[in-house]
């Protein structure tokens, strides 16, 4: 056993004075003091330190790293408003998932705060690295284009998934500006101005214009859509592949894909279905069996008693093999495109058009994540407007399964379609106690509250 003794008065009093020796010395040699307790910081870059391309470079390579975690890199929108949703169903320890799940979210919900901090770091360093780039370094267009693209795919996300109060500032300013809140209206209109920027840099013929150009083609597409100009929306998305997908990658050096670490790894999150409980006893009113309907695009092993269960220890965990560890998760991809174009085509009164964008799809399926789902029946025309919209934004959760877009999708629903809350969102009894709540979006949180100008979401209107 070690045994820690405490120093004499005659010792310590030797330690003292050498201490005091030492200090006498110091004072009269300032270089010697600056090297002692000069301290480097070799991973902050200062705002004097952007002096350069190299560094330039170095600050929008930051901006695309802060980008993945508002899609797949980290517990993003993508995940809780799926859970708002009806992607995801809650298998978690955690009550803030929980209370998501069940629609009666507060706003002091702590992962819901991360989530809107990662959002607003986007715009900030976004917004830090093209003022860089376009001094030191203005031919790396494609790169400048990205920011704008990661810039407005933020604002596209914050519109589509949270409430009206958006509180938008300028973290750059000296001193920064507090964010003024403004309707998701103006929060789109907001993300389409960054959009269109992306679209005008990058306009080179080499690969990596080409990728930020569709991307941020695409994102223009869907903020077309959530406005309802659907034609202007069917005009970014012409002429973009099938194929196509700007992704967000991963390794074991940086950052595993967090739709696989909360879905299967961690299992907090069970895959999404119209009948809960262990037993499957509880129905889910206006939900997708994402589980249970055995579509080739998501597939997903019904569990049984004995098999492994959440986070929780309760739950019966339903997991998708979409993602591996390491699997690339599509930003934006060709079947956004054709989603865009075909919704475009019903909203125009062109079923035929519509309809044939949906089984060119269905009998030659893109990649999936890890999936590349096998050739599906052609869908019929189900014969009346209600029905083709309903059945097309069944069709579109399939293809953009926990891609951010489904929770803004129902909101449109509402918003655009003159559906109800109730015709919409998951009702009945939740399997976790208690029934759902009214909530259709994600609210502003509690620490925004430190902004004078911010007093709570204006509303929670879809």
């Amino acid at each position: 056993m070690t045994t820690l003794r405490h120093p004499g008065p005659r010792a310590l009093g030797r330690r003292l004075g050498a201490a005091a020796a030492l200090a006498l010395a110091l004072a009269g040699c300032p270089g010697a003091n600056a090297r002692l307790l000069g301290v480097v910081a070799p991973d902050i870059i200062n705002p004097t330190d952007v002096g350069t391309a190299d560094a330039a470079t170095a600050l929008g390579n930051g901006v695309l790293a802060t980008f993945n975690s508002i899609t797949g890199g980290a517990e993003s929108t993508w995940l809780f408003g799926g859970l708002l949703a009806d992607e995801w169903s809650t298998s978690s320890t955690f009550i803030q998932n929980d209370e998501t799940d069940q629609r009666l979210i507060p706003e002091f919900n702590s992962s819901i705060t991360g989530m809107v901090r990662n959002l607003y770091r986007v715009r900030t360093r976004a917004d830090e690295a093209i003022a860089a780039l376009r001094k030191y370094s203005p031919t790396s267009t494609a790169l400048i284009g990205e920011m704008y693209l990661a810039r407005g795919f933020a604002e596209l996300q914050m519109a589509s998934d949270f409430c009206n109060g958006i509180p938008i500032g300028n973290g750059n300013a000296v001193p920064p500006e507090n964010g003024t809140p403004r309707t998701t209206a103006q929060v789109f209109a907001i993300a389409g101005a960054s959009l269109d920027s992306a679209i005008s840099a990058a306009t080179g013929t080499d690969t990596r214009s080409v990728l930020v150009n569709r991307a941020a083609r695409i994102a223009r597409g869907r903020v077309a859509l959530a406005v309802g100009d659907f034609a202007t929306a069917a005009g970014f998305a012409a002429g973009i592949p099938s194929s196509f997908a700007y992704q967000h990658t991963y390794s074991l050096a940086t950052l595993s894909n967090t739709l696989w670490g909360q879905g299967i790894s961690s299992r907090r999150y069970s895959v999404g279905d119209s009948v809960e409980g262990n037993s499957r006893n509880i129905l889910v009113a206006n939900a997708i069996p994402f589980a249970s309907a055995r579509d080739p695009r998501l597939p997903v092993p019904i569990p049984t008693a004995g098999a492994i269960n959440g986070q929780d220890g309760q739950t019966y965990a339903r997991t998708t093999t979409m993602w591996g560890q390491l699997t690339p998760v599509d930003v934006a991809n060709g079947i956004d495109a054709r989603m865009i174009e075909a919704e475009a085509a019903l909203r125009a009164g062109n079923a035929t058009q519509w309809l044939a964008i949906h089984n060119a799809l269905r009998a030659a399926p893109p990649r999936l994540g890890e999936i590349q789902p096998v050739a599906m029946p052609p869908l019929a025309d189900p014969g009346t407007e209600a029905a083709r919209i309903t059945l097309h934004f069944r069709e579109k959760a399939f293809w953009t399964f926990s891609r951010g877009q489904r929770l803004g999708d129902m909101r449109r629903l509402i918003r655009q379609y003159g559906r109800t809350e109730a015709t919409v969102f998951p009702q009945g009894v939740h399997y976790k106690g208690g029934s759902y709540g009214k909530d259709v979006n994600l609210p502003m949180v509690q620490a925004e509250r430190n902004n004078p100008n911010f007093n709570g979401c204006t509303d929670r209107n879809p």
